[in-house]
């Protein structure tokens, strides 16, 4: 296993544009940078060395209804529903715009943050630059129908805005889960009250700037931080707010339907997931063996669409493990600064501790260890880090195998035909992603439309894109961001019957 040292990070200087009120990092609510009534905050620490980065406002419930009543009085009372789509959509390019100028400070904050490599951040940055592009322009876009009907009427449909949307994101990808979702809400007209992950609010915060500088209208964008028990609750509770959207675990993610049922507001939950990756014996070795390991270590595996069971076929099962285990091992592990890292820490403490658990599990269970599986010491010590592990001679029953671990680790299986490569993928209460890897065309697509997934790939694994849908079946969640389906999401489809013929119907006598 190759480490990277730690580096040293002027932590002053990429927050430089972060606002500060009273030592403290404030939330941004109502058009106005404020601290949580109570005064309370919250230390984040950089998980590559356990120092504190910066103190935030840690809000309250109080605090949350504040923001909900001020997104309320803008969606009701405000321009930003009222303004035209081309209106909304030149602001949105602006937003684009800055988070380009701004692109190495972004880069910077989420590597000091959540502790991912720099060039992850640096994708994450490009492409939430490129959500709010795509949804600029497709606020202009037609977006409704017509109908013959039977009667002399002109019959059509339009898209209106929701109104006040909940959004409660993430730790894993603090700016970019963000943007997926205040980019559809903004260009449908909507306004929003973000919840980022406690652990990681620093470029949502950064972002919420941007929008001040561009002066969006009060209230428009709101964001508030603190723990999701307390500010997730009461979004999605509150009779104010019309809908809810929350990526994250399975467990939270019934929590907050639970709360939605309050009004019955509108919900969209990206959840967990367990997702296949089947490679036939047919599959070019190579490829197949580098998007097994990019599938699994991209994040140290805090993807929740990583590719965290890895299909074998029984012929090619001993060459591809072995090869596996030597690539798992030189991936070089350190501080996400260090441009030579490939692969960064866990996010905290607890959740490091909870991927020892499982790890400890699995050997438990009798699944052999082919390597990693322990924290890692000298220079990373300090760090949350867990060296890249892989599991084998598993069998379908183990926890590990049917349960979200949510770090660098990877459980092998092995299948002998086609059908049984579909029946072990789909065994599993989850259903977000899934991956094929064969030079047999006619069978990958096959498979692929077999496996109970919503995002799937052919001969690659983790490659997203702005224009296309994302989102599971089964456990992983329902609803749909990105692409159309996104923006629709933050829509209400109206009825409009516009009567050609104007005059008494004479349904009633007189």
């Amino acid at each position: 296993m190759q480490t990277m040292p730690t580096s040293t990070v002027d932590i002053d200087d990429v927050l430089r544009n972060v606002p500060r009120l009273e030592g403290a990092i404030p939330m941004y609510v109502d058009g106005a940078w404020r601290l949580a009534r109570d005064g309370a905050t919250r230390d984040l620490i950089n998980p590559a060395n356990g120092e504190r980065i910066a103190t935030v406002a840690e809000a309250a419930e109080s605090d949350a209804e504040l923001a909900i009543r001020a997104a309320r009085k803008a969606f009701d009372e405000g321009p930003w529903g009222s303004m035209s789509a081309a209106d909304r959509a030149a602001m949105l390019f602006k937003v684009a715009d800055a988070i380009d100028a701004h692109r190495d400070e972004f880069v910077s904050i989420d590597t000091l943050n959540n502790g991912k490599p720099l060039r992850e951040c640096e994708y994450d940055a490009v492409d939430a630059a490129n959500c709010f592009r795509y949804y600029a322009g497709y606020a202009t876009k037609p977006h409704g129908q017509t109908f013959d009907v039977p009667a002399p009427s002109q019959t059509f449909t339009v898209r209106e805005p929701i109104g006040v949307c909940g959004q409660i994101v993430p730790w894993n990808y603090p700016l970019l889960m963000a943007v997926w979702k205040l980019a559809p809400a903004l260009a449908a007209g909507n306004v929003c009250v973000l919840k980022p992950a406690e652990l990681t609010p620093l470029s949502a915060l950064r972002l919420a700037k941007i929008f001040e500088e561009l002066e969006f209208p009060k209230g428009v964008v709101n964001v508030v931080t603190g723990a999701g028990a307390t500010v997730g609750h009461a979004i999605a509770e509150s009779l104010l707010v019309d809908k809810i959207a929350f990526t994250g675990g399975t467990k939270t993610g019934r929590s907050i339907m639970h709360a939605a049922t309050s009004n019955l507001k509108k919900v969209s939950l990206e959840l967990g997931g367990k997702s296949p990756n089947v490679v036939f014996a047919d599959a070019d070795f190579d490829t197949a063996v580098d998007y097994a390991l990019f599938g699994i270590y991209a994040n140290a595996g805090q993807v929740c669409s990583a590719g965290s069971r890895l299909l074998l076929q029984e012929s090619l099962h001993d060459r591809f493990v072995e090869r596996l285990v030597e690539r798992a091992k030189k991936i070089r592990v350190g501080d996400g600064f260090d441009p030579n890292t490939e692969m960064g820490p866990i996010i905290s403490p607890v959740h490091r501790e909870r991927v020892e658990a499982y790890i400890k599990i699995g050997i438990d269970e009798g699944a052999t260890l082919r390597c990693g599986g322990k924290r890692m010491g000298g220079a990373l010590a300090a760090g949350n880090f867990i060296e890249p592990t892989i599991f084998d001679d598993t069998t379908p029953s183990m926890r590990i195998v049917q349960e979200e671990i949510f770090g660098p680790v990877l459980v092998v299986q092995t299948f002998g035909d086609e059908a049984g490569a579909i029946s072990m993928a789909n065994d599993t209460v989850y259903g977000l992603a899934g991956a094929v890897f064969t030079q047999d065309v006619a069978k990958a697509h096959r498979v692929i439309r077999k496996l109970r997934a919503g995002i799937t790939w052919v001969n690659t694994y983790h490659p997203t894109y702005n224009e296309a849908p994302w989102g599971g079946y089964k456990q992983s969640g329902f609803g749909r961001e990105l692409g159309t389906y996104g923006y629709d999401a933050y829509t209400e489809v109206k009825q409009i019957n516009v009567n050609l013929d104007v005059q008494p119907s004479g349904w009633f006598g007189d």
